[in-house]
């Protein structure tokens, strides 16, 4: 992610978290919220992590380990931005992302890169992993799959197979309404969180 330092936007996450309205927040995201327990409970890459409100603590429903500071500051973002907007079904690159552009380099280093050369060989794996984290196959490219990486924000792994005279090539598309959800920053980090999983899923 392109934060030089994770603690201040961390601190500057939580306190944005603690002023907003949780029942706001819940609707917003399409996330559970408990107000006895002051508890949100956000599905992400497949696994449910356990939101605090309002000190902001995070921790992973099943784990026993730490969070990631990352990952608990895209949680936050995703609970603080998520907006009412629903998927439009329709696909964008993320250099048609508000100020897309500035990022470009860390998105390719950071999703586009690891997609080709984790599954550019074995596309087959590709659809596997996107599937055991609730994804589906879908017709774009060669081969790709939709992976529900938040509850409003799928990613679209896309892949170009290679031949003799090119290497595989590949993308990673988002839909329309991405700009409503999370800062574009954010989806720098995304989908290179999501590859990871997958890898380990099937590697």
């Amino acid at each position: 992610m392109p934060w030089m330092n994770l603690e201040p936007a961390h601190r500057q996450a939580r306190a944005e978290f603690a002023r907003k309205d949780p029942r706001s927040m819940a609707d917003c995201g399409a996330v559970g919220y408990d107000p006895a327990k002051g508890e949100f409970v956000v599905p992400f890459l497949g696994s449910d992590y356990i939101v605090g409100y309002p000190g902001g603590e995070v921790r992973e429903l099943s784990g026993v380990t730490g969070v990631p500071l990352e990952v608990q500051i895209l949680l936050l973002h995703y609970l603080v931005k998520a907006g009412p907007a629903r998927a439009e079904g329709r696909l964008i690159s993320f250099k048609e992302l508000p100020g897309g552009s500035i990022y470009t380099g860390p998105f390719t280093n950071r999703a586009v890169r690891p997609l080709v050369g984790i599954f550019g060989q074995k596309p087959e794996l590709l659809v596997r992993a996107g599937e055991m984290l609730g994804g589906e196959r879908v017709p774009v490219g060669d081969v790709a799959v939709r992976v529900p990486a938040l509850p409003k924000i799928p990613i679209t792994f896309v892949l170009w197979l290679g031949d003799e005279e090119f290497p595989p090539s590949g993308n990673v598309l988002f839909d329309a309404s991405a700009p409503c959800h999370l800062p574009t920053e954010d989806y720098a980090l995304l989908p290179g969180l999501a590859l990871g999983k997958m890898k380990r899923l099937v590697f």
